[in-house]
């Protein structure tokens, strides 16, 4: 196996160097902002220095153009802009005071304080210059202002400022130079750091997909043929003290080690199809698969034992089911006329079966006409109670028919008083009463004929009664006969009733004793049926058994 660097530890490496260099990055871009500020700091105190001198030098020119202007026009403002320059604005020494507070050489200082002493030398000239202008004499002033001592003077002091500038920016550039040099050297060095960190991070890539991914997808795919059960795919890696290299080497025994186990496994099963049974496996197995070796002795042991039982089941199936078959044989014979037997019997109780549904349907039918004939003795026996129950009512109707006519002869003999009463009134009256008289007639006459026809009434009804009575005697006689005629008719429609029943109780019984032999019928057919396969089953068994017997012979088994 060939020598190679771990994958963890070359990237250990290569990632220790891309954090030394972005601490690195992230130190120089604290001091790039470090340098930055100080180089604004430098700018800003560049341009202050400039200014403040340039405002303490012209501070100075103004005073003395302010006094020369004064000398040539005795103007009041001059004056008056001299002494505000003086006395308020003080530019020089505040220009002075900022120079200093920004911080300035011992040169620059001297050069100052040198400037600073001329421009005092210039003073009584210039007082002395003001004086004559205030006195008129405006020929003396000039002379002050542009003799040549005041102008010696002056030309120093521009001398001196020429010099303070160049040495000020000189100084000031020099500083914002060197600190603009660092920041330039400093965004460089971060360039650099940011280049290499990349080339770091792109070998870093590099490394890892040619190293890492694609050994793993390659190990990803072989392992998906693994699974799939195919060990004979190409595997192009090879092994190495990698990591990935290990893991290869891993995948290449594995793939040996399964080969060997299921080639093995091959040739024992193949062995076990060809009835080789008196195998004997290894014990070189590791691992997981050691079971499978356990297992498959197990198996080969297991059918040695089951092969040795079948094969002496069989000869002692064979001997038995020569014996059964006999057997059977005799169960048929048996079934067969027990099956004709009980066919002969089933046909006897069919025919008496038949016959008692005959007589049940005879005695149904008598139950229903003793039903009917009762129910008309029913109908005779209410209507005569209808017609004794109609007679009394006409019994009572002419008793009362009676007390009718009973009132009518009172009313014709009342009548009858009446007319003759009215007789005698009319025979009173005379002549005046003649109509009245016959009016008495003619109520006379009618009360008689009323009483004449009341008692033939009388004589009809009564007769009538009589003849009511007897139909009320003979209707109450028809009666009692009819209710004991009823009476009979529903003892005798209950003896029918009982008598029915019990015809088709004995049917119901004898259908149900013909399905039970019937089904006895069937079962004893079966039977015979079932002993005639029985037997066969017999015969084929003996067969089977001796096949059975020599399909294990073919197996070689242990001793």
């Amino acid at each position: 196996m060939k020598k190679a660097m771990d994958q963890s530890k070359l990237n250990m490496i290569l990632n220790g160097i891309s954090l030394t260099a972005l601490f690195l990055m992230i130190v120089l871009l604290f001091a790039y902002g470090n340098i930055k500020g100080k180089l604004n700091d430098a700018t800003e105190d560049r341009f202050n220095l400039t200014y403040n001198a340039n405002r303490f030098m012209n501070g100075s020119a103004y005073l003395t153009n302010e006094v020369r202007a004064y000398a040539s026009t005795g103007n009041q403002v001059h004056y008056d802009n001299y002494w505000n320059e003086i006395n308020n604005l003080k530019n020089r020494d505040l220009g002075v005071a900022a120079m200093q507070e920004i911080g300035i050489t011992a040169g620059e200082q001297a050069m100052i304080d040198q400037m600073s002493s001329l421009s005092n030398n210039l003073v009584p000239l210039e007082e002395s210059a003001m004086e004559q202008v205030q006195a008129g004499q405006m020929e003396e002033a000039l002379a002050y202002v542009y003799g040549s001592d005041y102008s010696s003077v002056t030309t120093k002091i521009n001398a001196l400022k020429e010099e303070f500038l160049n040495a000020l920016e000189t100084r000031s550039k020099a500083q914002v130079d060197k600190l603009a040099l660092v920041s330039d050297i400093i965004m460089g060095s971060l360039f650099l750091f940011m280049i290499l960190v990349g080339i770091i991070q792109f070998f870093v890539m590099t490394i890892t997909k040619k190293r890492i991914l694609t050994p793993v997808i390659a190990v990803r795919d072989q392992m998906g043929e693994i699974s799939k059960g195919n060990l004979s795919s190409p595997f192009a890696l090879e092994p190495d003290t990698s990591e990935i290299g290990m893991l290869v080497a891993s995948i290449h025994e594995t793939k040996t080690e399964l080969k060997k186990y299921i080639s093995d496994i091959n040739t024992k099963l193949n062995q076990m199809a060809q009835g080789k049974m008196d195998l004997s496996i290894g014990n070189d197995y590791r691992g997981e698969f050691q079971p499978i070796q356990v297992a498959m002795g197990q198996i080969l042991d297991s059918l040695n034992q089951a092969l040795s039982r079948i094969n002496q089941t069989a000869e002692q199936v064979s001997t038995e089911s020569e014996k059964m078959a006999s057997d059977s044989q005799t169960l048929s014979t048996g079934a067969v006329a027990q099956a004709s037997a009980v066919e002969q019997l089933s046909a006897s109780i069919q025919d008496l079966s038949v016959q008692v549904n005959n007589t049940s349907s005879d005695a149904d039918d008598a139950r229903r006409l003793s039903i009917d004939t009762a129910s008309q003795l029913e109908a005779c026996n209410q209507k005569m109670a209808d017609l004794t129950t109609a007679m009394e009512d006409i019994s009572k109707s002419s008793q009362q028919i009676g007390g009718i006519i009973k009132t009518i002869e009172d009313i014709s003999f009342q009548t009858n008083i009446l007319a003759l009463n009215a007789a005698v009134e009319a025979a009173r009256a005379g002549s005046a009463g003649k109509g009245f008289a016959v009016v008495a007639d003619e109520v006379q006459s009618l009360a008689n004929k009323s009483s004449e026809a009341a008692q033939d009434i009388t004589t009809l009804i009564q007769n009538s009664l009589s003849l009511v009575k007897r139909g009320t005697t003979l209707s109450a006689d028809s009666t009692k006969t009819l209710d004991e005629g009823v009476a009979r008719a529903r003892k005798s429609t209950e003896l029918v009733e009982r008598i029915a029943q019990s015809a088709k109780e004995q049917a119901e019984s004898l259908s149900q004793l013909t399905q039970g032999m019937e089904q006895i019928s069937e079962v004893v057919q079966t039977n015979a049926s079932t002993a005639e396969k029985s037997s066969d089953s017999a015969q084929e068994l003996h067969l089977q058994a001796g096949e059975l017997k020599q399909s294990v012979q073919m197996f070689r088994l242990r001793r």
